[in-house]
Protein backbone atom coordinates (compact mmCIF):
# COMPACT_ATOMS: atom_id res chain seq x y z
CA UNK A 1 0.00 0.00 0.00
CA UNK A 2 2.82 2.41 0.83
CA UNK A 3 4.28 1.73 -2.62
CA UNK A 4 0.96 2.53 -4.32
CA UNK A 5 0.50 5.74 -2.32
CA UNK A 6 4.10 6.76 -3.03
CA UNK A 7 3.54 6.18 -6.75
CA UNK A 8 0.60 8.60 -6.64
CA UNK A 9 2.67 11.09 -4.59
CA UNK A 10 0.14 10.85 -1.73
CA UNK A 11 1.20 11.14 1.88
CA UNK A 12 0.05 8.07 3.85
CA UNK A 13 -1.86 8.96 6.99
CA UNK A 14 -1.79 5.66 8.80
CA UNK A 15 0.02 4.21 11.73
CA UNK A 16 3.11 2.21 10.70
CA UNK A 17 3.51 -1.43 11.71
CA UNK A 18 5.36 -1.62 15.01
CA UNK A 19 8.87 -3.04 14.96
CA UNK A 20 9.52 -5.83 17.43
CA UNK A 21 13.06 -6.54 18.52
CA UNK A 22 14.17 -10.17 18.34
CA UNK A 23 15.43 -9.86 21.92
CA UNK A 24 13.36 -8.15 24.65
CA UNK A 25 14.62 -4.56 24.90
CA UNK A 26 17.08 -5.18 22.07
CA UNK A 27 17.74 -3.71 18.65
CA UNK A 28 15.02 -3.29 16.02
CA UNK A 29 15.49 -3.12 12.27
CA UNK A 30 15.68 0.69 12.41
CA UNK A 31 18.79 0.44 14.61
CA UNK A 32 20.60 -1.04 11.59
CA UNK A 33 21.99 1.31 8.93
CA UNK A 34 20.54 0.47 5.52
CA UNK A 35 22.00 0.99 2.05
CA UNK A 36 20.42 -0.30 -1.16
CA UNK A 37 22.65 -3.40 -1.20
CA UNK A 38 23.95 -3.76 2.39
CA UNK A 39 23.04 -3.55 6.06
CA UNK A 40 25.27 -2.35 8.91
CA UNK A 41 24.54 -3.58 12.43
CA UNK A 42 24.79 -1.35 15.54
CA UNK A 43 28.28 -2.78 16.17
CA UNK A 44 29.43 -1.48 12.76
CA UNK A 45 29.60 -4.80 10.89
CA UNK A 46 28.39 -4.54 7.28
CA UNK A 47 27.00 -7.44 5.24
CA UNK A 48 25.68 -7.57 1.69
CA UNK A 49 22.05 -8.29 0.92
CA UNK A 50 21.34 -11.50 -0.99
CA UNK A 51 19.18 -11.63 -4.13
CA UNK A 52 16.24 -12.75 -2.00
CA UNK A 53 16.75 -9.94 0.53
CA UNK A 54 18.44 -11.89 3.32
CA UNK A 55 21.32 -10.37 5.27
CA UNK A 56 23.25 -12.88 7.37
CA UNK A 57 25.74 -11.70 9.98
CA UNK A 58 26.60 -15.26 11.04
CA UNK A 59 30.11 -15.68 12.46
CA UNK A 60 30.54 -11.91 12.95
CA UNK A 61 28.11 -12.13 15.91
CA UNK A 62 30.29 -14.59 17.89
CA UNK A 63 32.55 -12.10 19.66
CA UNK A 64 30.25 -9.09 19.43
CA UNK A 65 29.79 -7.16 22.69
CA UNK A 66 26.23 -6.21 21.62
CA UNK A 67 25.12 -9.79 20.89
CA UNK A 68 22.85 -10.02 23.99
CA UNK A 69 20.80 -7.06 22.67
CA UNK A 70 20.73 -8.35 19.10
CA UNK A 71 20.14 -12.10 18.88
CA UNK A 72 19.85 -15.35 20.81
CA UNK A 73 20.61 -17.49 17.76
CA UNK A 74 23.75 -19.63 17.93
CA UNK A 75 24.37 -19.01 14.23
CA UNK A 76 24.14 -15.19 14.50
CA UNK A 77 21.61 -12.61 13.40
CA UNK A 78 19.76 -12.97 10.10
CA UNK A 79 17.63 -10.10 8.79
CA UNK A 80 15.10 -10.25 5.96
CA UNK A 81 14.83 -7.04 3.97
CA UNK A 82 11.53 -6.71 2.11
CA UNK A 83 10.97 -5.19 -1.31
CA UNK A 84 9.64 -1.91 0.11
CA UNK A 85 11.94 -1.68 3.13
CA UNK A 86 13.10 1.86 2.40
CA UNK A 87 9.51 3.13 2.05
CA UNK A 88 8.56 1.51 5.36
CA UNK A 89 11.62 2.98 7.08
CA UNK A 90 10.83 6.48 5.76
CA UNK A 91 7.20 6.11 6.83
CA UNK A 92 8.19 5.11 10.40
CA UNK A 93 10.49 8.14 10.57
CA UNK A 94 7.78 10.47 9.23
CA UNK A 95 5.19 9.01 11.64
CA UNK A 96 7.40 9.88 14.62
CA UNK A 97 7.21 13.59 13.69
CA UNK A 98 4.96 15.79 15.88
CA UNK A 99 3.17 17.28 12.86
CA UNK A 100 2.20 13.82 11.62
CA UNK A 101 1.04 12.81 15.10
CA UNK A 102 -1.23 15.86 15.41
CA UNK A 103 -2.76 15.29 11.96
CA UNK A 104 -3.20 11.57 12.66
CA UNK A 105 -4.95 12.21 15.99
CA UNK A 106 -7.28 14.71 14.30
CA UNK A 107 -8.68 12.12 11.85
CA UNK A 108 -8.22 8.78 13.61
CA UNK A 109 -11.08 9.01 16.15
CA UNK A 110 -13.77 9.47 13.49
CA UNK A 111 -12.39 6.63 11.35
CA UNK A 112 -12.33 4.25 14.31
CA UNK A 113 -15.78 5.36 15.44
CA UNK A 114 -17.15 4.70 11.95
CA UNK A 115 -15.66 1.21 11.95
CA UNK A 116 -17.13 0.57 15.39
CA UNK A 117 -20.57 1.68 14.17
CA UNK A 118 -20.27 -0.60 11.15
CA UNK A 119 -19.29 -3.67 13.15
CA UNK A 120 -21.56 -3.16 16.18
CA UNK A 121 -23.88 -6.14 16.30
CA UNK A 122 -22.65 -7.29 12.90
CA UNK A 123 -19.34 -9.07 13.36
CA UNK A 124 -20.35 -11.68 10.80
CA UNK A 125 -22.14 -11.26 7.53
CA UNK A 126 -25.82 -12.25 7.80
CA UNK A 127 -26.34 -13.97 4.44
CA UNK A 128 -24.88 -16.67 2.25
CA UNK A 129 -23.37 -15.45 -0.97
CA UNK A 130 -21.26 -12.48 -1.94
CA UNK A 131 -23.96 -10.49 -3.74
CA UNK A 132 -26.47 -10.52 -0.85
CA UNK A 133 -23.79 -9.58 1.69
CA UNK A 134 -22.45 -6.85 -0.58
CA UNK A 135 -25.96 -5.36 -0.84
CA UNK A 136 -26.42 -5.64 2.93
CA UNK A 137 -23.09 -3.89 3.58
CA UNK A 138 -23.88 -1.05 1.17
CA UNK A 139 -27.26 -0.49 2.80
CA UNK A 140 -25.73 -0.56 6.29
CA UNK A 141 -23.08 1.99 5.31
CA UNK A 142 -25.70 4.21 3.65
CA UNK A 143 -27.84 4.10 6.81
CA UNK A 144 -24.84 4.97 9.00
CA UNK A 145 -23.94 7.87 6.70
CA UNK A 146 -27.51 9.15 6.82
CA UNK A 147 -27.53 8.88 10.62
CA UNK A 148 -24.25 10.84 10.76
CA UNK A 149 -25.59 13.53 8.41
CA UNK A 150 -28.77 13.86 10.51
CA UNK A 151 -26.60 14.34 13.61
CA UNK A 152 -24.69 17.07 11.75
CA UNK A 153 -27.94 18.94 11.04
CA UNK A 154 -29.31 17.50 7.79
CA UNK A 155 -32.91 18.65 7.38
CA UNK A 156 -35.53 18.84 4.66
CA UNK A 157 -36.36 22.42 3.66
CA UNK A 158 -39.00 22.96 0.96
CA UNK A 159 -38.54 19.46 -0.44
CA UNK A 160 -34.74 19.71 -0.59
CA UNK A 161 -32.09 18.37 1.79
CA UNK A 162 -29.88 20.98 3.45
CA UNK A 163 -27.16 20.92 6.11
CA UNK A 164 -27.76 23.47 8.84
Amino acid sequence: MLHTLDGKKWLPLLKPWPLRPTVEGGFTLDDFRYDADALTCPAGITRKRSAKGTVTFGAACRGCPLRQRCTTSASGRTVLIGEHHQLQREHRKRAADDGFQAHYRQHRPMVERSIAWLTRGARRVPYRGVEKNNNWLHHRVAALNLRRLRAMGLTMIDGAWALA
